[in-house]
């Protein structure tokens, strides 16, 4: 079955309860304004945050304590880290019960926006690593809101034959964002007072178009069931027996990022010790590890774009999520068997080109498998968790690889291994073709 098979939607029984548009399945195609302000919105949430997280968080923990500027940077990001696998689905199912004549998600993009650019101006001035870790977690818990707010949007407004262009051209703004964050991080040179300042200025910017143009439908309170706390925190368990396309989905994107993270977390030490960078070709490590992310940005900005639209007009995901899981996974080889710098090229180029294309493609799937329109917001939350996982399994998974079992030859190839068991299991999902 095509996507032009698909049959009319599905009444929520919210939908029926409270008369309302705001829970309806969308037909008409957004506009390309509204569009735009979605991507800018990615792109000031990804700016504001990889801005730091690169270079400004540790050049503060050097400030704090230079000899144990590792451990700080560990202990904040770590802290960081841990809120936002909390704070995206549950920021995502309060912007699900919002009844604000402004919309669902327009409230929490803004206070999202406030919270997190308040947070990063107060990073500036922190008198220790105390306050530096409560501050950076509640930038996490602002940007979170933020993005669980304009991720819920795109169901809210997209037909399902655009979504693969949306979530393709959404994969752009933030990847633009991160190279956006890492140019502010770099034109500040070493003031990072001053780029907190920067990242926060950009937050505010990439908000503006959309709180103009979100055409966000309010829901009305008849919308929207009774609170019961036992009821909602049983709402963040997903069943996988009712929900079966939900679950393969969650678990398909856990193991393709995983293993997308395995290969880049030793980026830097592959071309030290592997490579042997700086001996073999004059270049320093730290400088290459910059191209091959520079590489890797600019084919993930081309791939999301183009593979989201080659999805709508198909009207298919599964072959292009498979592929492009595969290519990531090829990725992974060449780094394993070829370990030089035309190797290193090579891998991040091919990564690049299979992780754009998965991330606009796997996304337009993950919104049609959501279980209620009542939901989107905590539900595209949870799968969100299996977005930041990997940053703390990744870790634990690649470390006895490189130090135990093998070098980066067995880390890589447990990388691709990891990335086509999530190409397997695609096949499960059966309500999408």
């Amino acid at each position: 079955m095509s996507l032009s098979d698909l049959p009319g939607p599905v009444p929520d029984p919210a939908i029926v309860r409270g008369g309302t548009t705001a829970l309806a399945e969308p037909v008409l195609p957004v506009r390309r304004l509204w569009v735009t302000g979605v991507v800018l919105v990615n792109l000031g949430i990804n700016a504001a945050f990889f801005g730091p997280l690169q270079v400004l968080l540790g050049q503060q923990a050097a400030h704090f304590d230079d000899g144990q500027k590792e451990a700080i940077l560990a202990l904040v990001t770590g802290c960081g880290a841990a809120v936002s696998m909390v704070a995206n689905p549950l920021f995502g199912a309060f912007s699900d019960r919002t009844t604000s004549r402004f919309g669902r998600r327009v409230p929490w993009v803004l206070m999202g926006a406030i919270l997190g650019a308040v947070a990063l101006v107060a990073l500036a001035g922190a008198p220790n690593v105390a306050v530096m870790t409560v501050l950076w977690c509640l930038v996490q818990a602002g940007a979170n809101a933020m993005y669980a707010a304009i991720t819920a949007a795109v169901p809210d407004r997209v037909p399902v034959p655009q979504r693969g262009t949306v979530g393709g051209l959404a994969a752009m703004g933030q990847t633009v964002g991160i190279l956006v964050g890492a140019v502010i991080a770099a034109v500040v040179a070493g003031n990072f007072a001053a780029g907190y300042w920067v990242c926060a200025a950009a937050l505010l910017a990439g908000v503006v178009l959309y709180l103009f143009n979100s055409d966000d439908q309010p829901l009305p309170q008849t919308g929207r069931p009774p609170f019961n706390m036992a009821d909602f925190l049983k709402g963040f368990w997903v069943s996988p027996k009712r929900y079966p396309d939900f679950a393969w989905a969650w678990l398909t994107r856990l193991l393709v990022s995983t293993g997308n993270h395995m290969v880049t977390l030793y980026l830097l030490f592959f071309l030290s010790d592997a490579v042997h960078l700086e001996e073999t070709e004059g270049i320093k490590p730290e400088f290459g590890v910059l191209i091959l992310t520079g590489l890797y940005a600019v084919t993930v900005i081309i791939t999301s774009v183009v593979g989201g639209r080659l999805s709508d007009r198909m009207g298919k995901r599964k072959p292009l999520v498979i592929a492009s899981s595969v290519i990531i996974a090829v990725a992974s080889l060449i780094l394993a068997f070829a370990p030089t710098w035309i190797g290193g090229l090579a891998g991040a180029l091919v990564l690049g080109i299979g992780f754009g294309a998965y991330l606009a493609v796997d996304f337009a799937l993950i919104t049609q498998v959501l279980p209620t329109a009542l939901d989107r917001g905590r539900d595209l939350g949870i799968i969100n968790i299996a977005n930041s996982l990997p940053q703390v399994v990744a870790p634990l998974i690649a470390f006895p690889f490189v130090a135990y079992w093998g070098g980066y030859v067995s880390l890589y190839v447990a990388a691709a291994v990891i990335g086509l068991l999530g190409a397997v299991f695609v096949v499960k999902i059966k309500s999408v073709d």
